[in-house]
């Protein structure tokens, strides 16, 4: 094998933001936080899904604000953004 071209590999802990569940593997991935496990130090990087809490291996499905979205895009866009998309959906091909 050619020497430095391969990633330098270490374990890592990645931590799930919505459970708090940590799972330390064996990564090459960069991260900029740090945690301490068991009185060693390890690289943290925070991850949005995990198992343990994605609702597949859960059970639980998490309900979406999906009215507060189309709010938040409204007063962002305003009428005109909205007329936009409603003439886009509603336009005839």
């Amino acid at each position: 094998m050619k020497k430095d071209i391969h990633p330098n590999v270490r374990p890592v802990v990645f931590q799930d933001t919505v459970s708090g569940a940590q799972y330390k593997i064996v990564s090459a991935i960069k991260a900029d936080q740090k945690v301490t496990l068991d009185g060693v130090e390890y690289p943290l990087v925070k991850v949005d899904v995990s198992s343990a809490s994605h609702p597949f291996y859960t059970g639980q499905q998490r309900i979406l604000d999906t009215a507060g979205r189309v709010e938040k895009f409204g007063t962002k866009y305003g009428t005109k953004g909205v007329g936009a998309i409603k003439n886009l959906l509603t336009k005839k091909k």
